[in-house]
């Protein structure tokens, strides 16, 4: 009875339990096979396992989804497992609002073997299924491909006509990826395939693009107008002997974007130059949150981010982090000095700063801040991303009167 008490969720009925599975996201639903045995055994009856070839897989996915009904108890089974070749299993999980998880095991290999990734969505003439599925796969979140299911992803993405939104992650080995989508996909995320040398997309209608990882060689190909784009490569260059021309396709597309990631040291690198050489006034006139990755080990300066803030006057919302692990480059202040259009921020509403190595360099950002912006924004700052502080810049005339050192104050007792 106290045992019973003590876990209320636990003894809830199969049905209930099943739901909330469902619910939660793969990572997370996973895991509740070590709060019990309870748990442990009602994963396994969610789970359809099945045993084949490779050359099976694509298939048994396909009859999976066409099976699956959530409106049918008899068919509802979310969790499907295959085991193919040696040691190889897929597992694929049906989560809410038409989202599918492909997960690969994992080949432990100390030099993983290179493949390529070829993903042609939404094709002109989709493979005829006698079948169709009531469950039509919205978004695809991809995880663990490797050289021996490279070929398998390839074959079942054919079938997925209506996808908006995929995010491949932790591909080991993946060294080129080529993605061709005419239609319909809206979303890509691409997250730690630290091998990944090559990038190609074709998707027109695409607006989110989120990137972590090692700087690849992009192209993207009918250059579109993406609204947000997360371009994390605080993990340096993928390749050697890139140029700032290499990237000016990207460049094109992140332009009219609302939403912007940037690394200095990809400014420096890859966009300064570019602009530098460019007589035509070039500035992220939609650009309203900007987040900003900066490495301070060898001393902050700010003249870069001031340099790219003058590109950016309809910009909000600002949020600099300070990663001490973010790849940097020798200082290129002279061509920062090119490239800034002396433009004012007169809509500034938030700027948060995390991970400074002192309240000095906080204050001096501060400090540079004010010579361009025509307004008062919120300005917080964390060193351990949990206690927030407020820094506040006296106007010019208190500063003349105060001196400089009154703003020292201000910033470590607000």
């Amino acid at each position: 009875m106290e045992e019973t008490a003590g876990d209320i969720i636990s003894s809830l009925p199969s049905e209930i339990l099943f739901h909330i599975i469902s619910l939660l996201p793969f990572e997370s639903a996973i895991q509740t096979i070590f709060l019990s045995t309870r748990w442990r055994l009602l994963w396994n009856m969610a789970l359809v396992q099945k045993h084949g070839t490779k050359e099976d897989v694509a298939s048994a996915v396909s009859q999976f989804l066409t099976n699956f009904n959530e409106h049918d108890p008899r068919k509802n089974t979310r969790r499907f497992m295959f085991h193919f070749g040696k040691d190889s299993v897929l597992t694929a999980i049906i989560a809410p609002n038409n989202k599918l998880h492909l997960h690969f095991s994992a080949i432990k290999q100390e030099f993983p073997r290179r493949f390529g990734l070829l993903l042609e969505l939404n094709p002109q003439n989709p493979i005829h299924q006698p079948n169709p599925p009531a469950f039509f796969v919205k978004t695809l979140n991809l995880s663990s491909v490797n050289y021996l299911s490279n070929d398998i992803v390839s074959s079942i993405i054919l079938s997925f006509r209506f996808l908006e939104n995929l995010k491949i992650s932790g591909c080991n080995g993946l060294r080129t990826l080529y993605i061709d989508s005419n239609t319909k996909l809206l979303e890509l995320t691409i997250f730690d395939c630290l091998h990944l040398k090559s990038v190609c997309i074709k998707s027109p209608k695409l607006r989110t693009l989120r990137y972590r990882g090692p700087l690849p060689w992009f192209w993207p190909e009918n250059h579109y107008n993406l609204e947000d784009a997360m371009l994390d490569f605080r993990k340096g260059p993928g390749y050697r002997g890139f140029e700032s021309c290499d990237f000016d396709p990207v460049l094109l597309t992140i332009k009219n974007a609302e939403v912007l990631t940037l690394c200095k040291w990809t400014f420096e690198a890859l966009i300064c130059p570019s602009l530098s050489s460019v007589e035509t006034e070039f500035q992220f006139y939609n650009l309203k949150e900007l987040w900003w990755i900066d490495n301070s080990s060898e001393g902050y300066s700010s003249d870069s981010l001031i340099t790219f803030l003058k590109l950016c006057p309809s910009l909000e919302s600002l949020f600099i982090t300070n990663d001490p692990e973010s790849y940097h480059m020798a200082s290129t202040a002279a061509c920062s000095k090119q490239v800034g259009k002396h433009s004012e921020l007169g809509n500034l509403k938030v700027v948060k700063l995390e991970g400074f190595l002192n309240q000095n360099d906080e204050i001096k950002f501060a400090e540079h801040l004010q010579e361009i912006i025509t307004v008062d924004p919120l300005i917080l700052a964390t060193s351990d991303g949990i206690c927030w502080r407020r820094l506040v810049i006296p106007s010019q005339s208190q500063q003349t009167k105060q001196g400089v050192s009154n703003l020292e104050v201000l910033a470590a007792t607000q």
